[in-house]
């Protein structure tokens, strides 16, 4: 495997992470296109395979473990895999495109590992976990329990924020966006 960037930004849920890969594939000069990871979990409300996520059953997921078809994959949570498979990073490298992904820290960090020239890993930490905690309630999107069971995860991939090359703290939304697109663009070498 071979050809253009790897763009990684890792964070607890809740850190904004999204956010700010979403902005950063809306700046066309930085070239970039989002690395669609696949999951063995259940799809969530409007979500759509191939465009959210590569919805795999839990079967198909350890076949393509087995055949070594994954640049990175991680059991997130129980019985709940996540990973890049390798045809998703070419795919987007045949297009002349740079990948950017929003991805769990142990994938981030092992793509780091594999890819460390090309790679440039970017840690989006929130201000607290107290704001975390905030955050993740106002998405009302999980119950009480799996917010506690993301904030006890959250401690853990914090203390692995100085594995990553830069840590970008998204405590105002906006220095944050702009911080993340200098540190990209720098590392692509994008001429304005």
């Amino acid at each position: 495997m071979s050809g253009g960037k790897l763009i990684v930004f890792s964070a607890p849920s809740g850190s904004g992470k999204t956010t700010i890969v979403r902005h950063l594939l809306k700046q066309k000069e930085l070239d970039l296109e989002f690395s669609i990871s696949a999951t063995s979990r259940e799809r969530r409300g409007e979500e759509v395979d191939g465009k959210d996520y590569y919805f795999l059953s839990f079967e198909e997921f350890k076949k393509k473990i087995k055949n070594d078809e994954f640049l990175e994959w991680e059991e997130v949570y129980r019985d709940n895999f996540y990973g890049t498979l390798k045809t998703e990073v070419e795919r987007i490298w045949a297009k002349g495109k740079h990948v950017i992904f929003d991805i769990d820290v142990s994938g981030g960090l092992r793509i780091k590992r594999k890819f460390p020239k090309e790679t440039l890993a970017i840690f989006v930490k929130p201000p607290s976990i107290d704001e975390l905690k905030i955050r993740l309630k106002n998405r009302k999107t999980e119950s009480s329990d799996k917010i506690n069971m993301r904030i006890a995860k959250a401690s853990a991939e914090l203390a692995t924020a100085p594995l990553f090359d830069k840590i970008v703290i998204n405590d105002d939304l906006d220095i944050a966006l702009d911080e993340a697109y200098k540190l990209v663009s720098n590392f692509l070498e994008v001429k304005k």
